[in-house]
């Protein structure tokens, strides 16, 4: 198969006869190593520019990243579905009821 690059200098289109290769070393990166995390600094200044550094960094203050909700949010997509599917729209009866249900718990204590 012929190819082609674009030759800067002649500004046009000349053949080449060049087996294109992929460089292995860059797209794949992301696959086998933790470049992405290299320079990563919290907003505060603080260094967490590898894996081992980030995790503890969550850790220490408690944090996490989102792909830990991922249960809870299928869980309350699916309520939110079976909640539409039910009628499907909140009344204001149903607010009372909250609301109710709100003040009993707090007058308990």
């Amino acid at each position: 198969m012929t190819r082609y690059k674009y030759d800067e200098k002649a500004k046009k289109l000349v053949e080449t006869s060049k087996e294109r290769k992929a460089d292995r070393t860059k797209g794949d990166r992301s696959l086998w190593n933790d470049t992405h995390y290299d320079g990563a600094k919290t907003t505060g200044g603080q260094d967490i520019g590898s894996r081992k550094k980030h995790r503890q960094y969550m850790k220490d203050n408690n944090l996490t990243t989102s792909d830990d909700y991922t249960n809870e949010w299928k869980a309350a997509a699916k309520e939110r579905e079976r909640y539409k599917a039910n009628g499907g729209t909140i009344t204001k009866d149903d607010i009372r009821r909250a609301i109710h249900q709100l003040e009993s718990q707090n007058n308990g204590k």
